[in-house]
């Protein structure tokens, strides 16, 4: 979805022709994808496991070799199955989002780990180009990986497009989720990687010190009672009396997101790893403020225009809250919303056409 919003930005001259292979179970989504250049065909997509077998047993890609065969394909992205080389002329691009699991190996179980390794193994050895999200990701595929040297690996900064902006007033959304006039953003998954203990510790120091600070969370909650993630979150509540200092909004409309995300006075991001943070991209699109873990793919997201602590540093994280300015809802930090869009629209088309 975000793929073909993009695109929207080019040239109407410029604009590719776009095909695009759906499971039916994802028919909803459609209506979402307003493109001039695009024929829409339901696919039936194969198992992971049977596609894999059939394809060595048949030395063809089975996963992809019938939408080439049948339709006049230059381009196929993003691709992540390839247990066997592309051997029509067609370009084949996968995409992966990070390396998670070389760095916290403690979050993914062994058959996820195997799995992955497997994957971005025989893509590596069998594809011929790769897009990441960062240069942190290249360079951790370098790392870890034996990379070929005929693979081209493209480093893609995907962008958030915001192509209807909610008609809400805020003062509507905040007596709707009862959130004060003033408050900092949270807008996480509820994974151990994403670290709200670290924002909850620092909250915990400025409200010792006196200062009467108020977060904003917005995220499904874990469907378990027994998470034990959301338990050490509750432990930290209640030890510092945290209760009425956190709003948990839990899954909320994206256009209720993005209107409590414009009227934050920063988004705090204190992620333990990431690929590129959609978040991020998120308050770059609506021109909003953000403190985020000091990792290296944040710095190269934001990098002059953040503030930065170390994940585990809630100290340091409470003083930059505390000394935080009051935010100027005209102020523009980021390169102007349009102009940004549309250099990534030419970035992308500029790889498929390589």
């Amino acid at each position: 979805m975000n793929i073909v919003r993009v695109l929207n930005f080019l040239e109407d001259k410029d604009k590719p022709q776009v095909i695009l292979f759906y499971d039916k179970k994802l028919e909803k989504f459609l209506d979402e994808m307003d493109y001039p250049y695009m024929e829409k065909v339901p696919w039936e997509f194969l198992p992971v496991y049977q596609g894999f077998v059939r394809s060595f047993i048949l030395r063809r890609n089975v996963f992809i070799s019938d939408m080439i065969d049948e339709y006049n394909i230059d381009v196929l992205f993003p691709n992540s199955n390839f247990p066997v080389k592309n051997r029509s002329g067609t370009r084949v691009i996968s995409w992966y989002a990070d390396l998670q699991h070389k760095y916290y190996p403690e979050f993914f179980n062994k058959r996820k780990t195997i799995e992955r390794n497997l994957r971005i193994r025989f893509s590596l050895r069998n594809g011929t180009d790769l897009i990441v999200s960062s240069n942190a990701v290249k360079d951790d595929f370098m790392r870890f990986y034996k990379v070929p040297a005929s693979l081209r690996i493209h480093v893609y900064h995907f962008v958030s497009v915001i192509e209807k902006f909610p008609k809400n007033d805020i003062a509507r959304l905040l007596s709707k989720y009862n959130l004060p006039e003033k408050y900092f953003l949270i807008s996480n998954q509820f994974h151990k990687h994403k670290n709200h203990s670290t924002a909850f510790r620092a909250l915990a120091e400025l409200k010792n010190s006196g200062k009467n600070i108020h977060f904003a969370v917005t995220g499904k909650l874990p469907e378990q009672p027994t998470s034990k993630y959301m338990q050490e979150l509750r432990e930290i509540i209640s030890s510092y009396d945290l209760k009425d200092n956190i709003s948990f909004l839990g899954l909320i409309s994206r256009g209720d997101q993005l209107l409590i995300m414009k009227y934050a006075q920063a988004i705090i991001q204190p992620s333990l790893f990431e690929g590129w943070s959609t978040v991020i991209e998120d308050a770059r699109s609506l021109q909003v403020p953000v403190i985020a873990s000091n990792l290296p793919v944040n710095k190269e997201q934001l990098k002059d225009k953040g503030e930065f602590f170390e994940p585990h540093n809630y100290t340091h994280l409470a003083e930059i809250i505390c000394s935080f300015p009051k935010r100027d809802l005209n102020q523009k930090i980021y390169e102007e919303y349009e102009v940004r869009i549309k250099k990534a629209a030419y970035e992308l088309l500029k790889i498929f056409k390589n």
